[in-house]
């Protein structure tokens, strides 16, 4: 990552829809090596952004930069990953065998096959996903574990921003505990993790900042324990629903 460019960088970003603004100037940093949770009420304008941000709806006005290349390019889809808030893969595939497709496109380096192997069979460890189901077509898979595939799927590889919609859908307890480990885990490798959520209990123990989101714009930007603080309350739903009140 070269010095002093942002991972992610917003920029008097707007959006309408007929008779509706859905982003109104929005303006928004994401620094390197951090974990950066968003959040809002629905309809708040999370997803819209989301697929601004990936190019696949067009903003009104303003600019988005990936490391410090539009969004609106090719080049600039190469230095992320993403995974939306209903991932699907194909129910014919086995586990391994997506996984294997989707690390080809997923890193510079040209790997052995035993290499590639290693770094999946790592990943799965970490979100508690079993070697042997890796074996089994995905048509097998719970709800749960179709996300850990896709969450695997996101964090192989050297991409540098890693952006998530709704990333704890779908897992229980135990493996929203591996998820956050594998967030703070992504930190010492150099990348940096954007996301939206709901959980905001998840969000208050691992994010290094946080950004609210209420009726299309930006209201708060800062660290868990500054909204606690400017609100005078111990818990972060508490504190949330004051700032958007």
């Amino acid at each position: 990552m070269l010095d002093n460019i942002a991972p992610l960088k917003i920029t008097n970003l707007n959006k309408n829809f007929p008779g509706h603004t859905v982003l109104d100037d929005i303006n928004l940093e994401i620094k390197e090596k951090e974990i950066f949770g968003l959040i809002g009420l629905n309809g708040a304008g999370k997803t819209t952004l989301i697929k601004i941000i990936l190019d696949l709806l067009k903003a009104d006005s303003g600019t988005v930069e990936i490391l410090g290349i539009p969004s609106t390019t090719t080049k600039s889809r190469e230095l992320l990953r993403y995974l939306p808030e209903k991932f699907q893969v194909s129910s014919m595939l086995k586990g391994m065998e997506f996984l294997k497709i989707f690390s080809n496109f997923n890193t510079k380096k040209k790997q052995t096959s035993e290499k590639q192997k290693e770094d999946i069979n790592k990943m799965a460890d970490l979100l508690s996903l079993k070697k042997e189901f890796l074996t089994l077509k995905v048509s097998k898979y719970s709800k749960g574990m179709v996300q850990k595939l896709g969450l695997i799927s996101t964090f192989l590889g050297e991409s540098k921003l890693i952006i998530l919609d709704e990333p704890m859908s779908g897992l229980d307890p135990k493996a929203r505990i591996h998820l956050k480990n594998l967030l703070l885990e992504s930190k010492k490798s150099n990348k940096s993790v954007f996301f939206s959520s709901h959980v905001l209990a998840d969000i208050d123990e691992i994010c290094d900042r946080i950004g609210i989101l209420n009726k299309g714009k930006i209201v708060f930007i800062g660290t868990p324990n500054e909204l606690k603080i400017k609100h005078n309350e111990l818990l972060l739903e508490k504190a949330f629903l004051k700032e958007i009140n």
